[in-house]
């Protein structure tokens, strides 16, 4: 597992299925958890791109659906690094569904999620450093930070409380 660190840009991920019958419920809606597994295996090769081993998903931090997905849409996700730490590193999915009958595309879904890099001992392993180019990687870093500051307050006062 190499050290070397990686810019943002190497380790963005974009992949499109579309969507079937078997993928949906009897409304024609798309299930939730279709696009959920879909968001972690985007997110889970953003996070092999950056650390090059194996991975697991830690957390979902935050999943947003904003739009539902329909039988025939071509569903997008958009995977990037937003922050790596020591062992861990914060992936943005941003997904899209494209109606190929009409070339609308809606914002469907975002999510954060957390994923732990695995030595070949399946141990948490280092990450490499994150290579922050455009001012989005930097927004998007700093809001990371944030996003983990945040938790990190919120486990000390559950343990605190109990």
């Amino acid at each position: 597992m190499g050290m070397e660190a990686k810019r943002v840009g190497e380790t963005r991920f974009t992949m499109s299925q579309m969507m079937s019958p078997q993928d949906a419920n009897l409304a024609g809606n798309v299930h939730g958890g279709v696009i959920m597994k879909l968001i972690d295996v985007a997110g889970g090769v953003a996070a092999v791109r950056h650390c090059r081993s194996n991975v697991v998903t830690a957390s979902i931090e935050r999943l947003d659906f904003h739009q539902p997905v329909f039988i025939g849409d071509l569903v997008t996700f958009k995977a990037s690094l937003n922050l790596a730490g020591r062992t861990s590193m914060e992936i943005g999915v941003r997904v899209e569904s494209e109606s190929l009958r009409t070339g609308e595309i809606r914002k469907t879904a975002s999510a954060y999620l957390t994923y732990v890099a695995l030595g070949k001992d399946r141990r948490p392993a280092p990450v490499p450093p994150l290579i922050l180019e455009t001012e989005e990687d930097i927004r998007r870093n700093c809001e990371a930070k944030l996003r983990r500051e945040a938790r990190q307050q919120s486990k000390s006062k559950a343990e605190a409380c109990c």
